[in-house]
């Protein structure tokens, strides 16, 4: 595939506003007029994402019924040109492109903390809602899926808390149902750091301050919804990503830093014990995977938003969504790093499917060059912090074969792997509610395919009936006027 239009920027973009205008210019922003918060917003997003899989636009959802002045906006880093915009790398629609240009940044990358800025220099600032005017049902909430227990304002959200203990701040992406004006709830699966800080507020029997912001630098999208090193704030490396600090302001109530560019903040508290009852919620394994259950409730004591703000929504579904792309190359990217930093050589590509949710089945190319090589891949990128959270399938497959496409990792696995000797299990690996295979003891299992050929038998396995690379570039250039 041919790169598109070549627009190149020097300086990171300041705000979601502008990120937008920069990926209009790319021709990646369908704009969509009428379309109202209960499920069309929502089915919309499945159809786009679902009838144009090669390269579908981010989606600006305007001129809302019942809501004017306000904006919702999805898809905004799933594909690889907005991907590029948002991490400052050259423009490609190549996806391994974009993961190599990822790893090049890892070797170098050093976190940048934020810097505190006055309220007279942060746009959200332009309105705060206290008290009676507290109303969370002024902004157009999706309800995304015909079957979801209410409306989500925590979608594409960043949920920001604070350590108690060693006071670094955290930034995770959690679901927020509507409860009603003044209260949402939660949901936050067990293992990961925002549940743990929390359940640090729980265990002192004191309340756990919370912001949650639904509408931000798409950068930050990526680095709180994926697995970073506990203690390293999201904000330092997204901060480091970026090239300068993100300017944050302290909020009202807690002090905690919000976005100062970001659209909507909301503040609150949950307190030990005060729960309702959440979900179900279509999620991104493709299924209404966690049945309703009690769920902590946050307390809304303010809303900051600018003026005309800009919602971020991320609507999971069946597989592909607007978001799993993202997911899927950051993903690879991270579990690509973490396996070369183990020691594990020879490493040619690593791909996070979409049909696994960028979870489920990962796929890593490999060039052999000891007895064990392709296990030892295995299992790194199974158990790596990238890797280890509610995975299914690992397969590794040999160099000449594309990690990204699908049919050629089915005909390795078909045609290179003895089921009988070239497939382990792990077993009690660590999942949560949201995958639909979970075991009563909440965990699951693994399957680690060797799909490449045998390293004894590497000099004498049969040849792929195959053309060279320089037979088909010949004779694709003589007949090019009648292939195309």
């Amino acid at each position: 595939m041919t790169m598109t239009k070549q627009i190149r920027h020097d300086t990171p973009y300041r705000d979601l506003r502008e990120f937008l205008q920069r990926i209009d210019s790319l021709g990646e922003l369908k704009r969509i007029s009428g379309a109202t918060w209960d499920l069309e917003m929502g089915c919309i997003a499945e159809l786009i994402y679902h009838n144009d899989q090669e390269n579908p636009p981010a989606i600006l959802f305007d001129d809302i019924p019942g809501y004017e002045g306000f904006r919702c906006v999805s898809g905004l880093t799933n594909s690889s040109q907005r991907l590029a915009v948002t991490l400052g790398f050259p423009l490609s629609t190549k996806p391994l492109d974009i993961v190599q240009s990822y790893r090049d940044r890892m070797k170098q990358h050093e976190p940048i903390p934020p810097r505190v800025v006055p309220k007279e220099d942060a746009p959200i600032f332009e309105n705060v809602l206290s008290g009676d005017d507290i109303d969370i049902l002024k902004f157009p909430v999706p309800k995304l899926h015909e079957l979801d227990g209410g409306r989500y304002v925590g979608t594409d959200d960043l949920v920001i808390m604070k350590d108690p203990d060693g006071g670094w701040i955290n930034i995770g992406t959690y679901r927020s149902m509507v409860h009603d004006a003044k209260s949402v709830g939660l949901w936050t699966s067990p293992g990961k750091q925002g549940r743990q800080i929390r359940d640090k507020y729980f265990a002192k029997n004191e309340p756990c301050p919370v912001l949650i912001c639904v509408g931000h630098d798409p950068l930050l999208f990526l680095a709180s919804g994926n697995e970073i090193a506990y203690g390293l704030s999201e904000y330092d490396y997204a901060g480091g990503h970026r090239g300068i600090p993100f300017d944050v302001v302290e909020s009202e109530v807690h002090g905690l830093p919000m976005p100062a560019f970001a659209e909507i903040v909301i503040e609150g508290e949950i307190h030990p014990g005060d729960v309702l009852m959440e979900g179900p919620f279509g999620e991104f394994t493709g299924y209404y995977a966690s049945n309703p259950s009690p769920q902590p409730v946050v307390r809304i004591q303010r809303i900051y938003h600018r003026d005309n703000p800009i919602m971020t929504m991320a609507s999971p579904m069946q597989p592909p969504s607007d978001f799993s792309f993202s997911k899927c190359v950051t993903k690879s990217g991270m579990i690509w790093d973490e396996i070369e930093r183990a020691g594990l050589s020879g490493v040619k590509g690593v791909w996070c499917h979409e049909a696994g949710g960028a979870r489920m089945f990962n796929v890593v190319s490999l060039k052999q060059a000891y007895p064990g090589h392709a296990r030892q891949a295995l299992h790194l990128a199974a158990s790596c912090q990238s890797g280890s959270y509610m995975g299914r399938f690992v397969v590794v497959v040999d160099e000449d074969v594309d990690p990204t496409n699908t049919f050629d990792v089915l005909w390795a696995i078909s045609t290179r792997c003895d089921p009988g000797v070239d497939i382990e299990f792990i077993r009690r690996a660590w999942s949560g509610p949201l995958d639909p295979m979970l075991n009563a003891d909440g965990t699951n299992s693994r399957a680690l395919i060797d799909a490449c050929r045998p390293f004894e038998r590497l000099k004498t396995f049969p040849l792929v009936a195959r053309a060279s690379d320089a037979l088909r570039e010949e004779i694709a250039a003589k007949f090019k006027d009648q292939l195309h």
